[in-house]
């Protein structure tokens, strides 16, 4: 599995850390892996990052998702350690080795991308299967919603079942199975068995196509809340349709998702002005995290700086609030 891992050397992230006398911070205390080992870790959590756009750029989006982890990892390493969150329960994994996979993908054609895409889900997927194996919870960062199939792939080997999936999410991501990228790898998971039951919450009207909204609708399986039935509409409050979305997940062993277009004026591969607020997806995480069954985190679709030159500086400073709240849902089961 170490070859699937890109280890970050203790000194880069010690360079990262804003030292101040009589205080300590996360990143002094939570655990770097140097050899990928996870057996001897006694945390709950193992950080991943994925610094690709592959996927995104093989859904026609703009590129930039690649640059959102490392504006994380600079963030959560300085947290204040304390009793509520401690280092100690995180393993800094490291990040999937992409700069190939990145390099490839320069001017590259749709069919080729979709390729590269292929690819990095057999990177992917062997290191989720070896944390969730190991009894951890993995937290995923980076790239495109692409990876949800590997992601998903993984775990479902490690636990020999299918899970089920919560995703706030403004888009299904269940396209057709027409080569790899970042808006089918919900289908392409379920059409292998890997997920079972799926509750999308916070999906728009205008941005889901009607032939799959039809089957979102008509499959038992599925469970799509969407924006305007809650916020146009009031037919159901925030607060019930979330709790609807996770008693529909919560009866096995299942997955959160959160891709950040999903909420009101941030910077990702979708960006748009109507969503739900930062501070309702922090409450989402921390819902979800409450669950006993809960597998995995995965935040996809961030973005530090875009490929068309747009910029969001606190994106790191945002996602580190979004660990947080998952880990403290976690941490009070």
């Amino acid at each position: 599995m170490t070859s699937c891992i890109q280890f970050f050397n203790k000194e880069t992230i010690k360079a990262l850390i804003s030292f101040r006398e009589g205080e300590e911070k996360l990143g002094e205390t939570l655990r770097i892996s140097q050899d990928g080992n996870i057996d001897d870790f006694s945390g709950k959590f193992v950080i991943l990052g994925i610094s690709e756009d592959i996927g995104i750029r093989a859904n026609f989006g703009i590129a930039g998702a690649a640059s959102a982890y490392r504006s994380f990892v600079k963030s959560f390493v300085n947290v204040h350690n304390t009793t509520k969150f401690n280092g100690e329960q995180f393993l800094l994994l490291g990040q999937i080795p992409t700069e190939d996979l990145m390099l490839r993908s320069q001017n590259a054609d749709i069919d080729t991308l979709r390729e590269l895409t292929a690819e990095l889900d057999n990177r992917v997927f062997p290191v989720i299967e070896n944390i969730v194996s190991a009894n951890k919870i993995p937290i995923i960062i980076g790239g495109g919603h692409n990876n949800v199939f590997p992601i998903l792939k993984g775990c479902s080997r490690a636990c020999n079942m299918p899970l089920n999936t919560i995703n706030l999410d403004a888009h299904a991501d269940f396209r057709q199975t027409e080569g790899r990228h970042s808006g089918n790898g919900f289908r392409y998971a379920y059409e292998a068995g890997y997920l079972k039951k799926y509750a999308l919450l916070g999906l728009h009207e205008a941005y889901n196509n009607e032939k799959i909204v039809e089957e979102l609708i008509e499959n038992p399986d599925f469970q799509p809340v969407f924006f305007e039935d809650v916020f146009l509409r009031q037919k159901e409050s925030w607060k019930q349709a979330l709790q609807r979305s996770i008693d529909f997940v919560k009866t096995q062993r299942f997955g959160v998702e959160l891709d950040v277009d999903s909420l009101e004026n941030l910077l990702s591969s979708a960006w748009s002005s109507v969503g739900v607020s930062s501070a309702d997806s922090l409450h989402y995480l921390y819902s979800c995290g409450k669950q006993k069954q809960v597998c995995y985190l995965h935040i996809s679709e961030a973005v530090y700086k875009r490929s068309d030159g747009e910029e969001n500086v606190l994106i790191g400073k945002l996602i580190n609030y979004m660990v947080q709240a998952f880990c403290k849902g976690v941490h009070e089961q």
